[in-house]
Order: structure tokens, then C-alpha cells, then sequence
């Protein structure tokens, strides 16, 4: 990407308050981003830890503002919260002297196809793809459809190349469930990837205990094993387990992506609201 000169990037994440790894993915994102120099100034703003979205913008002193959410799906958090404490009316806002655009979730971006593939082959280093069955968990929720809608597209995507033997999206709280992974696939390696953005409660203990890998919830991703001891051999299979998919390098790719996206879904309606 070329240099946008006068250009700031903030990438939103979640945080939190309990999980020490949450806002890791972010800051070493940011830094990525940072030292290619594309932009004046790159920062990070959370919903749950410092610094705050309600505060960031005033720390910017560029006058275009990109903003990504770094959140797999659209909901609440993206439609709702970072709008509101952004101060953000739409696509484009003219906020304080600065022109803001608010960009796509990142896993709305059809570039998470190839940071799943890399991060399936890693967790399986060796095993044939053929061979094997390909699981992408979700959180699921019935009472928010964009839950899932991310993975089952990425699924899709991943079907369509044809290098794993099947490729079925599950979830912790909707049908297909992931507790039930065994029954499921038809492969004897089966290959399992957390489609979160950081290794938080739900791909370091919620996930392992519901696929057999422990008994009771561990300690946090930074301090756990859960990651690095594939496969586990479980009712009669070969599980590979991986972690989430937020922390992969190749993020920064899907941000960058997110905001070509953006200027080329929204210049014409920049151009009207500038002018």
C-alpha cells in the first residue's frame, strides 16, 4: 500500500478486564502497521481497557482518520458501541476538523480466507489436507445472526478451493456445536481453528474443555500448553487444535485490505461530504 501522508489508522479492539492476552493481537498489529510508515500515526483504542474509544480521537492530530474494527462480525459492538463512542453518523463523519472513516470489521474481508488456510496448515504441519476435516468455530448466538454469518462465510471460501476433505463451521452456543465435532466429520485428523480475534477465555479454556481437550477451564493463552501439544488423540481421531486466528501476522494484511476496501466502496461519497 502507498503512503497516505496526513493519514491516521486506529484499530478497535474489544479488551478486557480479566484476560491479560485480549489486547495483545492488537498492539502487535499496530506495531506491524506501524513500521511499514504507510500512515502519520497508527494507535490502538478498546471498549474495555486503555486507551478508551471515547478518548482516542483526540489524540490524533492527522485529519483523515481510518478506523477498522478489529472484531470478526458486524453486531452490536460495531453497529452500535464503536459508532456511538467515536461519535461516529456514518461511513464518513466530519468530526473536530477530521475527515473519519469507519471501515468494515476485518472478518467481513474475504482476505480471512487466506489467514485461516496458513494458520490450518501450521496447527497441522505435515498431515495431508485431503485427509483431513476442517472445523471453524464461532461463538453463535441465537439471538444475533451476524455471529455466525463470518464463519459460515469463510467456510464457504474454504470449501470452494477443495484442499480439505470437508470444511464445517461450529459453534459454542448454536447448532452445529463444537462438543459434538467427533460425530461431525468424516475425516480421522481433524483440524480445529478458533475464528476469534484473540486468545481469550473462550479458545484457552471454554473450547478445549467442549472438545475433550481438558476437563476443567486452564490458565491464561500466554501460560498454556493447549496450543502446542497437537495432536491430541481423542474417540478415535487425530485433533489438531490451533489458536485464534486474530493472532496471526497476516492480519495486518486483512486491517490494510479493510481500508483499500473502504476507499473504494466510499470515495465518491467522501468527495461529496469534504465538499
Amino acid at each position: 500500500m502507498e503512503k497516505r501522508p496526513g493519514t491516521a489508522l486506529v484499530i478497535v479492539g474489544h479488551g478486557s478486564t480479566t484476560n491479560p492476552d485480549s489486547s495483545e493481537p492488537n498492539h502487535l498489529l499496530a506495531d506491524a502497521i506501524r513500521a511499514r510508515g504507510i500512515f502519520d500515526e497508527v494507535l490502538c483504542c478498546f471498549w474495555k481497557e486503555e486507551p478508551s474509544m471515547r478518548e482516542i480521537l483526540h489524540s490524533v492530530s492527522s485529519s483523515h482518520v481510518y478506523v477498522v474494527p478489529n472484531f470478526i462480525s458486524e453486531g452490536y459492538f460495531t453497529q452500535t458501541v464503536i459508532p456511538r463512542e467515536l461519535g461516529l453518523d456514518g461511513p464518513v463523519t466530519l468530526l473536530d476538523g477530521k475527515t473519519i472513516r469507519y471501515c468494515e470489521p476485518v472478518g467481513n474481508h474475504a482476505s480471512m480466507t487466506s489467514v485461516l488456510l496458513k494458520r490450518a496448515r501450521e496447527t497441522a504441519a505435515g498431515i495431508p489436507t485431503g485427509e483431513s476435516s476442517l472445523l471453524i468455530v464461532g461463538h453463535g448466538t441465537n439471538l444475533n445472526d451476524n455471529s455466525a454469518k463470518a464463519a459460515k462465510t469463510q467456510v464457504a471460501l474454504l470449501t470452494e478451493l477443495g484442499l480439505y476433505a470437508e470444511v464445517l463451521p461450529t459453534y459454542m452456543e448454536e447448532a452445529p456445536l463444537i462438543s459434538d465435532w467427533s460425530t461431525m466429520t468424516t475425516q480421522q485428523n481433524v483440524v480445529v481453528i478458533p475464528f476469534f480475534i484473540s486468545d481469550g477465555l473462550h479458545s484457552y479454556q471454554d473450547i478445549p474443555v467442549l472438545l475433550g481437550i481438558r476437563e476443567e477451564v486452564g490458565p491464561a493463552a500466554s501460560q498454556s500448553e493447549v496450543f502446542k501439544s497437537n495432536p491430541h488423540h481423542l474417540q478415535g481421531k487425530n485433533l489438531f487444535y490451533g489458536s485464534a486466528i486474530g493472532t496471526d501476522p497476516m492480519m495486518a494484511e486483512v486491517i490494510l485490505d479493510q481500508v483499500k476496501a473502504f476507499d473504494a466502496a466510499c470515495h465518491p461519497i467522501i468527495d461529496q461530504i469534504v465538499a
